[in-house]
């Protein structure tokens, strides 16, 4: 079921940018959607229609086959959450467990519901033993987490990353990964995530986007996708590493592959093929000439 849906969206901003040029993007309950392309192609402003923080100036966004320009804000806000590019324009209270509970606060509940959303929300992002901590002195990583559990306190459908994996050293990238990975597959929330991580998307998203001027040019799985090279080197988008080595090892090694492989474990897979092969030429080589 088409949970979000984006249709012939132009956006020009008030310094004369053009914005968006007529994107297109249907959106599934339970994906893990990545969305990839060179900075200026209008990730940030097409994640900002889906949560209703850009008011339409041209096409339609569709949540549940319902206009947004007829769905009341407060709705909005509770279904499509949103988590910027810097923890620190979203953070502003002065404790962990006080910015968590802002958004179900301001939905009027029950002071014992707000408590339970907040506890739960912490859980999630392995944060509840901070929530009497001041914002201030979290880690950069830390305060990622506290922005996905101001998000999940409101419990949405959907989720909007932007560039979350930025300014975060490998293991906190992991960690992040990893969490929004349990997050779509054990609670079933659908997540589109701008990012500019390319390695990250044949590892953990089930399908993407490449952007470009403002449009969507190319949209499926990162396996089908990352296959069009030449197309993805015309909108300056680079494979991952793993598939860029693998590519040298096909083109200038003449090491003959179907199809390149995107993740180390791919690459390990058919490495090791390769070596079973040869070694086996070898043996049988080796008996013909005992002969």
């Amino acid at each position: 079921m088409v949970i979000l849906q984006a249709k012939n969206i132009h956006y020009t901003y008030q310094d004369g940018t053009h914005a968006l040029r007529g994107a297109n993007m249907k959106i599934e309950q339970g994906e893990f959607l990545a969305i990839l392309g060179p900075n200026g192609s209008g990730k940030t402003t097409l994640l900002k229609h889906f949560n209703g923080l850009i008011k339409i100036q041209e096409g339609e966004v569709f949540l549940d086959g319902k206009s947004l320009r007829n769905c009341p804000s407060r709705e909005i806000v509770q279904r499509v959450g949103i988590v910027f590019q810097d923890p620190n324009d979203q953070l502003f209270a002065q404790t962990v467990r006080e910015d968590v509970a802002f958004g179900p606060m301001n939905l009027g509940l029950a002071k014992e519901e707000i408590e339970q959303r907040v506890e739960d929300a912490l859980a999630l992002v392995n944060m509840s033993n901070y929530g009497g901590k001041s914002v201030g002195y979290l880690s950069y990583g830390q305060k990622k987490r506290v922005c996905i559990a101001g998000v999940l306190a409101m419990k949405p459908e959907v989720l909007l990353l932007d560039e979350p994996t930025s300014g975060l050293d490998p293991a906190g990238v992991t960690h992040l990964m990893r969490l929004l990975q349990k997050l779509n597959a054990e609670c079933g929330i659908t997540i589109i995530m701008a990012t500019n991580s390319i390695d990250v998307v044949p590892v953990y998203m089930s399908r993407m986007a490449v952007m470009y001027e403002g449009k969507v040019v190319h949209e499926g799985t990162p396996e089908n996708v990352f296959s069009k090279i030449e197309e993805l080197e015309e909108v300056y988008l680079e494979l991952p590493q793993i598939a860029q080595l693998m590519r040298l090892l096909r083109d200038k090694d003449k090491i003959p592959m179907e199809k390149l492989p995107l993740t180390i474990g791919e690459a390990r897979n058919f490495l090791i093929r390769k070596l079973n092969e040869n070694h086996a030429i070898k043996l049988t080589s080796s008996d013909v000439l005992k002969e």
